[in-house]
């Protein structure tokens, strides 16, 4: 009884003091804001999405379903939330998960970004057994395929709205968001396995995506190294000037001041400050977060 009831203050413990790690981020940051993330409610395998301030106060689960709920996007506006059900298609919903919309019914459509003026959304589904970038209305309406787009893995969208951010083969790719015409080419030597979530900052100076790391420690996987992998950040303008920033995450979000990054390290949701390398642990309160795409970050 007394071990218990040692672990049971113990763990109340680590969580007051992470939720003061987050608040004290926050207030460095301004304003605190939503994100909202994928993750299993209870530890289940059934992903859905939740919400939580920066400050690591207000967690809430705002979807429910019989499949996965992932790869949430915000409006510019911060009010709405674009996301992927998996074999069902993509959805929108107000913050709060009231407002639930189908946007598309393509089994797998995935990927969905909200243009910066929020009119448009743009999401990659499979055609001629490649992914391929597409962009509709905020409504769901006219949906395209950009034709000349190579094959690609998340798009982001660049500050005016009239080009396209790509992950293609091993390199990044800016495309014309009317056509898919390849407008340049940044050699940031990307992992054509694990890179696909690749985002990029909202003032679309900076990349960041998962990569190959050196490995560490003896051999785990029989006679050597198993892979292993980390988070790591490129400046547009020098992409092939990687730095790494956190070893064993998933794919990372962006803050909406370009400073700061969110992402799942070892079963935690994270912020860390880039230039700093300062990092904060948001407790989640036994609902595990997926690291398979972005955390999403609420633009205002």
């Amino acid at each position: 009884m007394r071990v218990t009831a040692r672990r049971a203050i113990l763990a109340v413990a680590i969580g007051v003091l992470g939720l003061a790690a987050a608040q004290a981020v926050a207030t460095a940051q301004g304003t605190p804001r939503w994100i909202v993330f994928s993750g299993e409610p209870g530890g289940t395998a059934l992903p859905q999405l939740f919400r939580i301030q920066t400050t690591g106060s207000g967690l809430e689960q705002i979807t429910t379903g019989a499949k996965p709920a992932t790869q949430p996007a915000f409006s510019p506006d911060g009010t709405r939330v674009a996301f992927t059900r998996l074999g069902s298609g993509i959805f929108q919903a107000n913050l709060d998960g009231s407002g639930l919309r189908r946007l598309t019914s393509g089994g797998r459509d995935t990927y969905p970004v909200w243009s910066p003026d929020g009119k448009r959304i743009a999401f990659v589904r499979p055609y001629r057994r490649q992914w391929r970038v597409y962009v509709m209305s905020a409504s769901g309406a006219g949906q395209r395929r950009l034709p000349q787009a190579p094959p690609t893995g998340r798009p982001s969208w660049t500050p005016n709205g009239k080009s396209i951010f790509i992950p293609t083969a091993a390199a990044i790719a800016k495309i014309d968001a009317r056509t898919g015409r390849v407008q340049r080419r940044y050699a940031a030597a990307l992992d054509t396995s694990i890179s696909q979530g690749m985002s990029v900052s909202p003032d679309g100076q900076t990349f960041a995506f998962v990569a190959r790391r050196p490995p560490t420690g003896p051999p785990d996987c029989g006679e050597s190294n198993c892979p292993a992998f980390a988070l790591y950040v490129a400046p547009a303008s020098r992409p092939g000037r990687r730095r790494r920033i956190a070893n064993d995450t998933g794919a990372a979000g962006w803050a909406p001041d370009s400073k700061s990054v969110v992402f799942v390290a070892r079963g935690a949701l994270t912020l860390e400050v880039v230039s700093s390398g300062t990092q904060t642990r948001i407790p989640t309160v036994g609902h595990v977060p997926g690291g398979d795409a972005p955390p999403a970050w609420q633009p205002r």
